[in-house]
């Protein structure tokens, strides 16, 4: 019986052979040999420490009423707008994420990682030139000098990525460009908060001086009156040169926080990028710390949220990926390597005939392979290389979770133990006071010997400096607490599209 006879379309599919249907769906598809990603497990804890959650109850301290401010927004999703109310610092913030070259370096990064990754995409695709030749040599046949001419189009060795090589390393340059971006979030992060405590630090600079000052004005009149009391025979020159040396003793102290005023204001500059707006400058002059606004309180959420929100171990997993896809290179070594080189264009004795109907047409298709056989172990010493990467990348990213846990646990240690610290220098300074006022007193009316005022001068200078020290490090605990929750960054919708894209665009 006479079979009916096959469309002419399915009949190579069924004299196909097998082999060579699979190379054809290998060249189609391509595949990698990539290992499946998996993120390590967190080697941090559920939860905050109890001693944090329990040191303001333990030390009688209070924590931050939480129905004092209905706003708990985390510290992510707030702009650092809107975290300072300061008006002065939020334009001083403004000039540093202009100028500063720290971060202007970060950018550039991302700059060059995003061509490094374009080279690596367009190592995919082949590259058509333009190719001119000519040659002149003797011919095999009668010995005569003939030339040949040649134009056309030229493909050179394209490596046809049957095994994923060249994929690997696009994604591996991918991860790379993506690491630096986040490490340009983290140098924002840092500059935002380098520049409130530096602004910080100099109001608490201003309020220590106005402190020495006022301390060396009742010190220069104490040593007034144990003058008057020595040329009166009420007290001897032991009293007076006590007085002297503690009147220079705050003198020194006055000149100490001048040079440490100094040293802020140029760690303020180098941060800025330029120096200090004679405004803002000009405004510091009678400002105190302890009228500084307020910062809104944050909630610390789950140690989990630091995966998303921090920006340092999202850089750090970028690193992993990458590391991850040089595997995959390196395996892909193993396997052959297919390239294909070709030429397309007229060829002609003369160089006219290549514009001309005396030049012919011409096409020439070199594919080539490579097995590798012998190499002395240099790709089974890669491909351990690169797993090894692969584990120190590991590392690396259970590292930087670990100290920014270690970051927030500080910081919501600090915010439960510094209130009650400042609550308790402020009425120590309050009892010092009127120590001194009493001593003072009882010492002009003969009643108390000198050594009781001094004893009580000294005390109040000290503490009245804690206090200003304690009520600074109050504040920047509650910024280091906004930085490294990962406040001071909100990445807009456009630039996450944008990232999303950058894979996908056709290359250059």
């Amino acid at each position: 019986m006479h079979k009916p006879s096959e469309p002419r379309s399915a009949r190579p599919l069924r004299l196909l052979p097998p082999a060579a249907a699979a190379l054809a769906a290998l060249l189609a598809a391509g595949c990698s040999l990539i290992p499946a990603y998996e993120r390590p497990a967190a080697p941090v804890a559920a939860a905050w420490p109890d001693a944090v959650r329990t040191a303001a109850s333990a030390t009688g301290g209070t924590q931050p009423d939480e129905s004092a401010s209905a706003d708990r927004t985390p510290a992510v999703e707030r702009n650092w707008q809107d975290f300072f109310p300061d008006e002065r610092l939020r334009r001083l913030v403004d000039i540093a994420l202009q100028n500063n070259r720290d971060l202007r370096g970060a950018v550039l990064n991302i700059e060059q990682a995003r061509a490094q990754f374009q080279i690596q995409r367009a190592n995919l695709f082949p590259t058509v030139n333009a190719a001119v030749s000519g040659t002149r040599a003797p011919s095999v046949v009668d010995g005569r000098i003939r030339n040949s001419f040649s134009a056309g189009l030229a493909v050179s060795a394209w490596e046809i990525d049957f095994f994923g090589r060249i994929a690997s390393l696009k994604e591996q340059a991918l991860a790379q460009f993506l690491a630096t971006e986040e490490a340009r979030k983290s140098v924002q992060i840092s500059l935002v908060a380098a520049v409130a405590n530096n602004w910080l630090a100099l109001l608490a600079d201003e309020e220590l001086l106005d402190i020495s000052r006022r301390t060396v004005e009742t010190r220069d009149e104490s040593i007034k009156l144990a003058k008057l009391r020595l040329d009166n025979g009420v007290s001897s020159e032991l009293d007076y040169r006590q007085a002297e040396s503690l009147a220079e003793s705050a003198r020194a102290t006055l000149a100490q926080q001048q040079r440490q005023r100094a040293q802020d204001e140029n760690a303020l500059v180098l941060l800025l990028g330029q120096p200090l707006p004679e405004d803002v400058r000009g405004s510091l002059q009678g400002n105190r710390l302890a009228d500084a606004q307020p910062l809104p309180d944050l909630p610390p959420g789950l140690p989990s949220d630091l995966l998303r929100n921090r920006p340092d171990i999202r850089q750090a997993e970028q690193t992993l990926i990458g590391a991850n896809a040089n595997i995959g290179s390196a395996r892909a070594n193993f396997f052959p390597r297919i390239s294909l080189t070709a030429q397309a264009g007229r060829a002609s004795g003369e160089l006219s005939g290549l514009f001309n109907s005396n030049g012919a047409w011409g096409f020439t298709l070199a594919p080539q392979l490579l097995l590798p056989i012998f190499d002395a172990g240099r790709n089974r010493a890669g491909l351990a290389s690169a797993q090894v990467g692969r584990d120190i990348a590991v590392a690396q990213y259970e590292k930087s979770i670990q100290s920014a846990f270690r970051e927030v646990s500080d910081a919501l240690a600090g915010r439960a133990t510094l209130d009650e610290q400042l609550r308790a220098y402020q009425a120590q300074a309050e009892a010092e006071s009127v120590r001194f006022r009493l001593s003072d007193l009882r010492y002009r009316n003969g009643i108390a010997s000198y050594l009781d005022l001094l004893d009580a001068q000294r005390s109040l200078f000290t503490v009245q400096q804690l206090v200003v020290q304690s009520r600074l490090a109050q504040i920047q605990n509650q910024v280091q607490l906004y930085k490294v929750l990962g406040g001071g960054w909100t990445e807009p919708a456009e630039e996450s599209e944008a990232q999303t894209r950058v894979s996908a665009a056709p290359a250059p």
